[in-house]
């Protein structure tokens, strides 16, 4: 898709609110929410504008969101210009189609069938495994294949969401033998999230030059883990429980097509790294630019401290390319299906994303403007996701916001 009047940076919306510079969501972005009105049972797709609600489905009969993310790039393409058009017009829709967000419940954007979560940087992964392989951190199969876990949809939560401290099997040497305890090494990570459609047959694997046109759009995503849990459970067969106590999201999915302008073309591979296998090979693949930042609350502080900030462009494999690692076998993606990136992280110590990594296993705390200290997360931290595009001639547009806050662990069992 190339750019078109619904991208242009001196569009403006009768929502005036959206006009703002410092909003997140000016006619430009116009994500997919669901949400239900004050005194209203029924579940309805809308669009955020500024600080309002467009009902979509009263508008335009489009029943859910899962049902925009079942449509054909083409159709959301023009589906986004019709949005657009009445937001800009000079007629305003009737008042009832517009809800204030302070005034509406703010749902998961669809029904999520599946989730899966990639290790998509490699930063993140030199620096988590000089932690425990420092001769060597990577494993020989990471520059070759798009690495990947089956997450769990069900424990997947709104932002705002607390999240309550796991118990888990928690061994102080590799050997064990093991206690069950709460979690004493509880970590986030900052990822960009992915929801999918419309999808595949069971066999037909969708090509890497088509990959794009089944993702939808994105949001933040916080894979919460309990890396003590994780230590002891992950051999042979990768995360489980550390993993699947809680993943927040953020309720707004800034859609691919209002990415366009964010474009960039993927960070080359050192001349001595295996170039893709055919399959993950395109020509005219892009990533996008897309700043994530987390920022961290503790109980002595009132107002959150800035943790890291890091760029999403700069993962070592694209969107495009875990889709069609996803269905090169025939996996067959749903719509709302959901893909998260992995940890997003870089080079300098301000670009880690998860405490592991940013305290080198607890070895260096990080230091908060109040004095405290952190190794891991304590209960009644919450960490704020917060991310946004920005480029030259283009309007900025963000992600929102995904928070959550931990609460202590259920009583001893």
């Amino acid at each position: 898709m190339p750019t078109d009047a619904t991208h242009d940076p001196s569009l403006t919306s009768w929502v005036t609110p959206a006009n703002d510079p410092a909003s997140d969501f000016p006619i430009q972005n116009l994500p997919y929410c669901r949400f239900r009105k004050p005194a209203d049972d029924k579940a309805r797709a809308g669009v955020r504008i500024g600080d309002e609600i467009l009902d979509i489905t009263a508008a335009f009969a489009i029943e859910s969101v899962a049902a925009v993310m079942a449509l054909p790039g083409a159709a959301r393409v023009d589906l986004r210009r019709r949005i657009s058009g009445l937001l800009s017009g000079k007629a305003k829709p009737a008042p009832e189609l517009l809800t204030p967000v302070r005034d509406a419940e703010i749902l998961l954007p669809c029904e999520i069938g599946d989730y899966t979560d990639f290790f998509a940087s490699l930063p993140h992964a030199m620096n988590v495994g000089s932690l425990f392989r420092p001769d060597r951190p990577l494993q020989p199969n990471y520059k070759w294949v798009p690495v990947a876990y089956h997450g769990r949809a069900s424990s997947i939560v709104l932002s705002g969401t607390p999240v309550r401290r796991p118990w888990g099997q928690i061994a102080e040497i590799r050997e064990g033998p093991p206690v069950f305890s709460p979690s004493r090494r509880l970590d986030y990570e900052v990822e960009l999230g992915a929801f999918l459609g419309p999808g595949n047959q069971l066999g037909e694997p969708i090509p890497v030059a088509e990959a794009l046109d089944h993702v939808v759009g994105v949001c933040l995503l916080n894979d919460w883990s309990a890396r003590d849990i994780q230590t002891w459970e992950y051999q042979p067969l990768g995360p489980f429980l550390a993993k699947s106590f809680a993943t927040s999201i953020s309720p707004w999915v800034v859609t691919i097509e209002a990415l366009v302008p964010f474009r960039r073309a993927p960070e080359a591979r050192p001349a001595s790294d295996p170039q893709p296998l055919p399959y993950l090979r395109d020509a005219n693949d892009v990533s996008f630019d897309i700043t994530l930042e987390v920022w961290l609350r503790t109980p002595g502080l009132e107002q959150p401290a800035p943790v890291s900030r890091a760029r999403f462009a700069s993962l070592y494999w694209t969107l495009a390319q875990m889709v069609a690692h996803h269905t090169s076998n025939g996996c067959p993606i749903r719509p709302g299906d959901l893909i998260g990136s992995g940890t997003v992280s870089g080079p300098e110590k301000q670009n880690r994303g998860c405490l592991l990594e940013m305290t080198l296993g607890g070895a260096e705390p990080l230091v908060l403007p109040s004095g405290e200290t952190r190794t891991f997360l304590d209960d009644g931290d919450e960490v704020i996701l917060r991310g946004w595009c920005a480029a030259p001639g283009y309007r900025r547009i963000g992600l929102g916001e995904c928070r959550g806050q931990i609460v202590s662990a259920r009583p001893d069992r």
